[in-house]
């Protein structure tokens, strides 16, 4: 006599269950590597990098206290690259002579950054930082000044490092 097959439901459930984690698996692990490879991810990573970078090299070079002259002015030299290092170096006695006769502290804030060019193959970017910048003397009161900073950027061994710094034109409000 031949006996009917039953199946189990509990084995259809937990086989049905195990297909479905497999796809689930194989779905989040597909996502997860396209992900890592998208070129919009590496390119904001890269972007950020470089704004956070520029708004730190921005920051300490409006940042120098005559007490502490010489940490400031290596912070300066170890925050550029190109001209601008060359620039910094090469001035470095006669202005750190000026900074000591002055006896000022000037310390920055940035209010804000961004990048305003990223070119990831030549290592080069431009971020716009908004600063606040203190500069104490010994005698009066803290002066205190808002300025929009532009800089150049440039990949180095050690990362992003300004090229060049200027302040930014303002326009004109008047119709």
């Amino acid at each position: 006599m031949a006996r009917a097959k039953t199946r189990n439901p509990l084995v259809i459930a937990a086989t049905a269950l195990a297909v479905v984690a497999a796809g689930a698996a194989g779905w989040g692990g597909w996502q997860r590597y396209d992900a890592a490879h998208d070129d919009a991810a590496s390119y904001a990573r890269a972007r950020d990098d470089a704004l956070a970078a520029g708004e730190q090299a921005v920051q300490n070079m409006n940042t120098l206290d005559h007490r502490t002259l010489e940490k400031g002015l290596d912070s300066w030299e170890e925050s550029t690259t190109g001209d601008l290092y060359r620039q910094l170096v090469d001035g470095r006695d006669a202005f750190a002579k000026q900074i000591v006769a002055a006896k000022t502290v000037s310390t920055a804030k940035v209010l804000s950054g961004a990048v305003t060019e990223l070119d990831e193959r030549a290592g080069r970017a431009g971020v716009m930082v908004a600063l606040r910048v203190t500069v104490t003397a010994p005698k009066g009161d803290p002066a205190v000044k808002e300025s929009r900073m532009l800089g150049t950027l440039t990949r180095t061994s050690e990362g992003w490092k300004l090229s060049a710094l200027g302040q930014a034109p303002v326009g004109s409000t008047a119709g």
